[in-house]
């Protein structure tokens, strides 16, 4: 049945003249015996990576503390036949299945989710639909990496790439891609690295090829303080936050290129009968566009100095004064993967090859940093679906999950050969 499948697979993407990918590739792929075998193996026997799944999303990995998570990731990589698996210096895991040729594409997933270490992560399950925080994001990639390594050595699929497993730190929210970065910036792989792609949450058919540039900042107003009536009158750190907030959130933004801004966290003050010292917010701002990008971040700075300056003015005769500092705590560059590359065309392929139509899109994940280097990456999704990602109710249904693996093996040996034509 999955042979005939394969067949039918490929008489559609004949007929659709496969966008410029060679036919004989395809071809040699579903004739070959031992895809079809695995293929067939992750189908029939995909329900422990469910339980697996599971037993991931209820290890805790919460911001700069994902060190159990990796741990237990660095051991089932070394179950799984990577001996040589370790935790890098910035608490990536590593796992390097060498190949014969010299390339290096890196499988990615990450480790952090964005829920604090007291989030109560135990998963409940009801039929296929499993729910909890992190489920989805990233549970469902992490252990995409560990199926795809069982499929690879269980069917001995020998590549000529070398394959570099990692579940990278410090993906989400003020992790500003620590673990990447890293990666390509300064640890031993640095520069040898010539393709990525990262697995994060699901749906077979996504393919991000655009990154998505974001600037955070942690602005901090600071003052004398004191008394909410014995010292009325003097300079508020509060009201100049408002001040700032009331500007900045009348900014317009273009819609092409997409441009955001969000305030996403305020907090500071002593009690409520109290003149703070220090208050502060988190500010989040995003496009598609490095030029757009960086026109709202002057004007949102520019904003910041308004705000304080007219709580300085209104309350000049007191003899106080508030100071700022407006701290950059997240950058994200952006990039784009042509759709010519071999990774994209492996990436769109092997979605084919599953029977769903890719859709590309642009998204702020680990792939915006080789993408900004020029390096083809990608971000996928993995089989099955899901929702609710970083909400309390994040689930997970893992009906058809095992077509991600399969994607993901049929990736890998497409890029194989698509490679070599470049």
């Amino acid at each position: 049945m999955i042979r005939a499948a394969f067949q039918g697979f490929l008489t559609a993407l004949v007929g659709a003249f496969f966008l410029s990918v060679p036919v004989q590739a395809q071809e040699d792929l579903l004739s070959r015996s031992d895809v079809v075998r695995a293929f067939e193996r992750i189908e029939a026997s995909y329900a422990p990576y469910v339980d697996l799944q599971i037993a991931i999303s209820e290890v805790p990995a919460p911001p700069f503390g994902e060190t159990e998570r990796a741990l237990f990731m660095r051991d089932l990589f070394r179950e799984g036949g990577i001996e040589n698996a370790h935790i890098d210096d910035a608490g990536n895991v590593i796992a390097l299945r060498p190949g014969t040729g010299e390339k290096t594409l890196v499988l990615s997933a990450h480790l952090d989710t964005v829920w604090p270490i007291e989030t109560d992560v135990a998963v409940h399950r009801e039929g296929t639909r499993l729910t909890a925080p992190g489920i989805l994001d990233d549970a469902v990639g992490l252990v995409s990496l560990l199926a795809l390594l069982d499929v690879l050595e269980e069917g001995g699929f020998e590549t000529e790439t070398n394959l570099l497993f990692v579940g990278t730190v410090g993906e989400e929210g003020l992790g500003d891609l620590k673990g990447v970065k890293h990666l390509f910036r300064e640890s031993p792989w640095a520069g040898q690295i010539d393709a990525f792609v990262s697995i994060d949450g699901a749906g077979p058919a996504r393919i991000v090829t655009g990154a998505t540039a974001s600037k955070r900042y942690r602005v901090t107003v600071t003052g004398p303080g004191g008394h909410s009536y014995g010292a009325f009158g003097i300079v508020n750190p509060a009201h100049a936050l408002g001040n700032i907030m009331a500007h900045f959130a009348s900014l317009a933004v273009p819609s092409d290129p997409k441009t955001t801004y969000s305030i996403g966290r305020i907090g500071g003050g002593t009690s409520v009968n109290t003149i703070p010292q220090e208050v502060w917010m988190e500010v989040d701002m995003r496009s598609t566009s490095n030029e757009a990008l960086a026109d709202l971040e002057e004007r949102f700075l520019a904003a910041v100095k308004t705000g304080v300056a007219q709580e300085n003015t209104f309350r000049k005769a007191s003899g106080t004064e508030l100071s700022v500092d407006p701290k950059l705590i997240g950058d994200r560059p952006t990039g784009q993967t042509a759709e010519t590359s071999a990774l994209y065309r492996a990436a769109a392929e092997s979605s084919r090859l599953v029977g769903f139509e890719p859709s590309t899109g642009t998204s702020s994940t680990d792939s915006n940093i080789p993408m900004s280097m020029g390096i083809p990456a990608v971000t996928i999704g993995g089989g099955g679906s899901g929702g609710g990602a970083h909400r309390p109710e994040e689930w997970y249904d893992f009906r058809d999950a095992h077509l991600g693996v399969q994607r993901l093996l049929a990736m890998v040996l497409l890029f194989d050969t698509f490679s070599n034509e470049q």
